[in-house]
């Protein structure tokens, strides 16, 4: 099977808005996924994407990410979400998407990649430890949702 990564474009959004949902089945939270293509093409600016494409199947898998800015050590790169289909996994995929987003933060100078993985999610956490990923334990998120941001008060 030959796979192309190449990075994604707008025409992309819909099939990328599919993995994202099917990212939120596999993490049992489909109720989460609010974004749309509309969206997507809104705030295009301020994410990037990668796309794992097979000339049989198309889009196989993706890898979106953003810049971040962390006090303690500066420009940094955030991968958001990376995601195989089921029936892709076991190919390299992913290591391959990984590479790409990495190739990027170097490019851009950047001092740290972060990511989050579910602490029951075993083949990605054995991966990334693989990778030699520092897997930390102790942090919580912290996460606000619109109607809380609107409502936000101390």
């Amino acid at each position: 099977m030959k796979i192309t990564i190449r990075k994604a474009s707008s025409q992309d959004f819909p099939a990328i808005l599919s993995l994202i949902k099917e990212l939120a089945e596999f993490e049992k939270a489909p109720e989460k996924v609010t974004n749309s293509v509309g969206q997507m093409e809104n705030e295009k600016d301020l994410f990037g994407c990668f796309v794992a494409e097979t000339e049989e199947s198309g889009i196989a898998g993706m890898a979106l990410y953003f810049f971040a800015y962390y006090t303690w050590v500066g420009k940094s790169l955030y991968l958001d979400d990376i995601y195989v289909k089921k029936e892709f996994r076991g190919h390299k995929i992913g290591s391959e998407l990984l590479k790409k987003v990495f190739e990027v933060a170097n490019e851009e100078g950047c001092n740290r990649v972060r990511w989050q993985v579910l602490n029951w999610n075993k083949p990605a956490i054995e991966m990334y430890r693989k990778c030699g990923a520092d897997i930390d334990d102790e942090w919580l998120n912290c996460d606000f949702e619109h109607e809380a941001i609107r409502d936000f008060k101390i």
